[in-house]
């Protein structure tokens, strides 16, 4: 399967402006609106991030993917606009928390925050080994297999970033909120080791849309 790059993340958001502002206070990342009402967090050597699409639907369902960043306070985070779903306890050393737009991310606090704020981005799957894998062949990836979930880490470009997909019961129900860019030579290898093409490019969008194996769209970009 060809290599292909993790260009960004992409969140679908009602008022992507005003999460972006909160994403960007989050993370610590310059916010760069553009002139559709869009934004994307870039960091300091201008590369892009993360993107807030315009999205027309509120926020249905939990999200599929989420975030996990690390932080010195909750109450930072509080502050900012977030909400807490859950306090870390018991075996849980993290706090699911909710964003303005109610999707949900992790907070990992520690007295000395990473300089790269953002810790990962985590993927509920029904076989969570299975689908590392494949994104770990995806990526040209290292794949880790922990005791209940698997890791994709050491991704090109974003070496501090992991990709964790843990089990849930649930199948997908609705189309992700936060999907990943990627781009490739081709398509082909992709669909060969089973993504499935949903939408071509075409005059009206430069980039296809494919779903990996269990369903989670992404958007795959030309790449010389």
């Amino acid at each position: 399967m060809a290599r292909a790059r993790l260009k960004k993340i992409c969140v679908d958001a009602e008022r992507p402006l005003v999460l972006g502002e909160f994403w960007s206070n989050a993370l610590d990342l310059e916010l760069v609106p553009d002139a559709k009402g869009e934004a994307g967090l870039v960091d300091q050597d201008g590369t892009y991030r993360i993107w807030f699409n315009q999205g027309a639907e509120p926020k249905a369902v939990k999200h599929r993917l989420h975030l996990d960043v690390y932080a010195r306070r909750v109450a930072d985070l509080e502050t900012l606009g977030a909400k807490v779903v859950a306090p870390e306890g018991d075996d849980r050393h993290w706090t699911v928390m909710a964003d303005p737009e109610g999707g949900e991310f992790c907070a990992f606090l520690r007295d000395d925050v990473p300089k790269t704020r953002l810790h990962g981005v985590v993927v509920d799957s029904r076989n969570p080994t299975k689908l590392a894998a494949w994104w770990g062949r995806a990526l040209k990836a290292e794949v880790v297999h922990h005791d209940g979930y698997s890791t994709v880490q050491g991704v090109k470009k974003w070496p501090d970033m992991t990709l964790d997909f843990v089990p849930v019961p649930e199948r997908k129900q609705r189309p992700n909120r936060v999907h990943l860019d990627l781009s490739a030579t081709s398509r082909d290898g992709l669909i060969e080791r089973g993504a499935t093409l949903i939408r071509a490019a075409d005059n009206e969008i430069r980039w296809s849309v494919l779903t990996d194996p269990e369903g989670n769209e992404f958007c795959l970009f030309p790449r010389n």
